[in-house]
C-alpha cells in the first residue's frame, strides 16, 4: 500500500516552523533552570520529588566495614598544627554536613548517616577528631581545649568549604559540645545544628565545673574518675580495650554513670559478661576495638581533663547565647537526658533562652545514648528534614 502524504509545501514550512519553536522554548527552559538552580538545588529538588513519592525514603542503611571501604573517601587533611583523618562522601559542589563524633567513638559512628545524607544530595564530611582514630593526637593535656578543636574544624571547614560558606553541622556526645561552641564562636560558619543527647552548657561564671560534679556525684562518677592523667588508662589498660568499650557502648541505664575503682560501670562485676547491643555488630565492634588499641583512650580522656580550662578560657562567653537554628534530639533512657538537670533545663525554658533558634526538640522512647548507632534511620530523616528547610 502506498502512503500519501497530504502536507503542502505550506503547511510543511508551518509545521518545521514550530518544530523549531518547540525546541527553541525547551532549550531555554533547560538554561533557565540550570542559572536558577546550581547543580547541588537540582540534586535535591530531584531527591525532594522522589522522596516524597514513598513514606519512609531512609532506611535499611548496609554499611558494614566491607561496603564501606570503596565508597567513602578518606583524606588525611593538615589543619591547626595537626593532621586530621576525614572521611568525605558526596558531591564536590553539594552542601556540606560535618558531622562530629563523642566519645569512645570515631568517624565511623556516622558511617549510616553518611551513606543516607551523601545519597540525597549532601556532602558529609566526617573527622576524627584530635586525639582519634587516625587523627594526630598532642601528647600536651592542655591541647584538647574547644578552642583548640573549633580551631581544627575552622582549618578543615577553609578545605572543604573554601568559600568560607557555612555549613551544616550534625554533633553527637563530645561532639555536640564542640559544635555548641562552635556554633557560639563561629555562628558565620553554620548554617544549622543538630545535636545529639548533650545540650547547650551556659557557663556559670560562680561555679567551676570539676568541683561542681563532684559536690552533686562524688569522687566516683565518671567524669572525676577521668581527671587524673595515667589513671584511669592503667585500669582500662588491665581491662583491655575490648572489654572497656562493650562495657560503654552497651551502657544504657537512665541515670549518672559512676565507674568505682577495680569494678565495671556503676560497680558491676568485671566478670559479668558485656553483651553487645543489637545496634552494634561484630565486625562494627571490631572496627572500633582495633583503632582504640592503637591510639589509646587517653586523647578522648584529656577532653574530659579540659572543663576547667574551657570554663576559664570561655569567660568572654558568659551569657552569650547560641544564635543558629538548631534541633536536638536525645533517647529518654541517655544518661544525660537523666542527670545534670537536662529535663528541668528543657521543660523550664532554659534551654529556649539561651538557644533562641533552637526549632524543635525530640525525646525518643526507648533509646540509650549511642542513638545516632542505634536508631540510625530516625535519625538521618530527622538531619535531612530539619536541613531541608534551609
Amino acid at each position: 500500500m502506498q502512503h500519501v502524504r497530504l502536507t503542502s509545501p505550506t503547511m510543511k514550512v508551518s509545521l518545521e516552523f514550530g518544530h523549531l519553536q518547540i525546541i527553541l522554548l525547551t532549550f531555554f527552559v533547560v538554561i533557565y533552570i540550570f542559572l536558577m538552580f546550581p547543580t547541588h538545588r537540582l540534586t535535591k529538588l530531584l531527591n525532594t520529588i522522589i522522596l516524597r513519592s514513598h513514606q519512609n525514603p531512609i532506611q535499611n542503611s548496609d554499611t558494614s566495614t566491607g561496603n564501606m571501604a570503596s565508597s567513602i573517601e578518606h583524606r588525611t587533611i593538615n589543619v591547626n598544627g595537626i593532621n586530621m583523618h576525614v572521611a568525605i562522601k558526596g558531591p564536590e559542589n553539594a552542601p556540606v554536613i560535618l558531622f562530629l563524633h563523642g566519645f569512645p567513638q570515631l568517624w565511623y559512628s556516622w558511617r549510616h548517616q553518611i551513606e543516607a545524607l551523601s545519597s540525597l544530595g549532601y556532602r558529609a564530611v566526617a573527622p576524627d577528631l584530635r586525639g582519634f582514630g587516625d587523627t594526630d593526637a598532642p601528647a600536651e593535656v592542655t591541647s584538647y581545649t574547644v578552642l583548640h578543636v573549633v580551631g581544627d574544624l575552622i582549618g578543615l571547614l577553609d578545605v572543604v568549604a573554601p568559600k568560607k560558606e557555612s555549613v551544616f553541622v550534625v554533633g553527637h556526645d563530645w561532639g555536640s559540645i564542640i559544635a555548641w561552641h562552635l556554633s557560639l564562636f563561629r555562628p558565620d560558619r553554620v548554617k544549622a545544628l543538630v545535636t545529639l543527647s548533650v545540650l547547650f552548657n551556659p557557663r556559670n561564671p560562680s561555679r567551676k565545673v570539676i568541683s561542681t560534679l563532684k559536690a552533686v556525684y562524688g569522687d566516683d562518677y565518671y567524669m572525676i574518675r577521668f581527671q587524673e592523667p595515667g589513671e584511669i588508662e592503667a585500669e582500662f589498660a588491665e581491662m583491655g580495650a575490648e572489654r572497656v568499650l562493650r562495657e560503654l557502648l552497651s551502657y544504657r541505664t537512665p541515670a549518672p554513670l559512676f565507674l568505682p575503682k577495680g569494678q565495671g560501670l556503676n560497680g558491676k562485676s568485671l566478670d559479668t559478661p558485656a553483651v553487645l547491643p543489637t545496634w552494634l555488630s561484630e565486625e562494627d565492634f571490631k572496627h572500633y576495638t582495633s583503632k582504640f588499641e592503637q591510639k589509646g583512650f587517653t586523647g578522648g580522656l584529656n577532653y574530659y581533663r579540659n572543663f576547667d580550662r574551657n570554663w576559664e578560657l570561655t569567660a568572654p562567653w558568659t551569657g552569650a547565647q547560641v544564635k543558629v537554628p538548631v534541633k536536638f534530639i536525645v533517647g529518654d533512657l541517655d544518661l544525660t537526658y537523666n542527670s545534670l538537670g537536662a529535663k528541668d533545663y528543657i521543660a523550664k525554658g532554659g534551654f529556649k533562652r539561651d538557644v533562641p533558634l533552637l526549632e524543635d526538640v525530640v525525646v525518643m522512647e526507648g533509646v540509650g545514648h549511642f542513638i545516632n548507632e542505634e536508631k540510625a534511620d530516625e535519625i538521618s530523616k530527622h538531619i535531612y528534614d530539619f536541613f531541608q528547610k534551609f
